[in-house]
């Protein structure tokens, strides 16, 4: 019995995350959240029900009840979630609040049948995240010039990057967290979100040469201060994200030019200098040669996305433990491997209607400070998504960071549900000025002419 409900649950999982996926991409077709609620309501219900075709084979095999319970607590938590954001913030981006939710899901389910400890923890930490994101778009309203603190997140940044160089622990050869009463966070995490608060801030002030370079120096010393703790890969993430950010801001293309030029270059450097990035070059030219080395994590990465074909061998039938840091920088491919190429493609174009919409919401901005951040927040997330599942497929070099809300790491799920309630609160905030702007225009179209009042008997 237990091997027919496994069976026909990565069949009902496909179809139920394709339903998912393809509602992603209908909300595009309308432009206000009211004509979309139809569909929120069938992302709720696909996402619920992708969910519970995903646990079912899980019990069944394990048979443990505690699962269940937890199963349960979940599904409490992902609800809850939702109705809030809506309670709170009737006027909320909800696709945003629900791919939120639904990655978050794929995470538990991934992570429980992966390590049943480490789901515990992880849905814990999300959930008291998910709690502490919801006044993030409250405080984005009410401080009215975020702007100002421009030198503050300068410093900010600086100051953290540079403490987990000096007093970070040192993990596979790169300095990436510290410990403050016993608690192990990751700064760059969370300074990604400040560094792009930073940019916009600067650039905003003005766009004269001399202000870009001053803004290309600070955020220069951000990228080698990771660099110098081989944090490579959120040195990447930041140097991209930057480059974008500048060219968005100023429309020239010399600068656009100038960065990429000076990536290679950066690139180039790291490759003749790091030991660590030829190994990974290495594995990543031909993992064969290596493969009882340095290629075994991507041959064994290739291989578990090859045995998944289309529908996946089924959740707990697989071996997605044989590749070394499957929890979290090889999570997409034990993804692949037991729910199928189908269901990974899905999860892909997930992210991206995510991101379409960050920069949708981008898009309708007026204020520049807004855009900018939004654009930088938005570039930030699918970069990482890039990297993460670039790396886990040879499609580049392996960078070593996590899948966005899914991968296993409680700063790396705190600092993205952190990123999507900024999202909110600039797409509210964007939203109220706009219709404030509507309104007073509106109102100046309605006013009476002096020649229409001396007309007036």
């Amino acid at each position: 019995m237990g091997q027919y409900i496994t069976e026909f649950s990565k069949y009902f999982t496909a179809l139920f995350v394709s339903f998912y996926t393809y509602e992603c991409f209908a909300v595009f077709r309308y432009q206000s959240e009211a004509e979309r609620s139809g569909i929120y309501l069938r992302q709720s219900l696909f996402m619920f029900l992708v969910h519970l075709s995903c646990f079912l084979p899980i019990y069944v095999n394990t048979g443990k009840v505690e699962y269940i319970f937890f199963f349960v607590f979940q599904q409490i938590a992902l609800y809850t979630t939702i109705v809030l954001y809506r309670l709170i913030y009737p006027g909320a981006n909800r696709l945003v609040v629900n791919n939120m939710c639904f990655l978050m899901a794929v995470g538990f389910v991934i992570l429980t049948r992966l390590s049943y400890d480490k789901a515990v923890r992880q849905f814990m930490i999300a959930a008291g995240s998910s709690a502490i994101a919801l006044v993030v778009p409250k405080l984005v309203d009410r401080i009215k010039n975020w702007k100002a603190f421009t030198w503050f997140y300068a410093a900010a940044g600086i100051v953290s990057l540079g403490t987990v160089l000096i007093l970070g622990a040192v993990t596979n050869g790169s300095k990436l967290s510290y410990s403050v009463f016993g608690v192990s966070f990751q700064p760059s995490e969370f300074v990604k979100i400040v560094f792009a608060f930073f940019v916009a801030a600067i650039l905003c002030r003005s766009l004269s040469f001399w202000n870009v370079a001053l803004s290309a120096v600070i955020a220069g010393v951000h990228v080698v201060l990771l660099v110098l703790s081989r944090d490579l890969g959120s040195a990447l993430i930041y140097f991209v994200t930057y480059v974008v950010m500048v060219y968005v801001a100023t429309g020239r293309r010399r600068y656009l030019a100038a960065g990429i030029t000076g990536g290679c270059a950066a690139a180039y450097l790291s490759w003749r200098l790091f030991t660590h990035v030829q190994v990974r070059v290495q594995a990543w030219r031909d993992p064969w040669s290596v493969i009882d080395r340095e290629g075994y994590q991507i041959t064994q990465s290739l291989f578990a996305i090859g045995c998944g074909g289309l529908f996946g061998l089924g959740l707990c039938q697989g071996s997605p433990r044989s590749i070394p840091y499957v929890e979290t920088d090889f999570i997409f491919s034990a993804i692949a491997e037991e729910l199928g190429i189908l269901f990974s493609l899905s999860l892909i174009l997930i992210y991206i209607s995510c991101f379409v919409m960050f920069m949708q919401i981008a898009i309708s901005m007026k204020d520049d400070f807004y855009r900018l951040t939004a654009v930088g927040l938005g570039v930030t997330y699918i970069f990482q998504i890039f990297l993460t599942i670039g790396g886990g497929i040879k499609f580049i070099p392996l960078t070593g960071v996590t899948l966005p809300l899914i991968s296993y790491g409680g700063s790396s799920v705190l600092s993205t549900i952190l990123m999507f309630s900024v999202i909110q609160g600039l797409y509210l905030t964007g939203g109220k000025k706009n219709a404030s702007k509507k309104r007073k225009k509106k109102d100046r179209e309605e006013e009476p002419t002096e020649a229409e009042e001396a007309r007036e008997p």
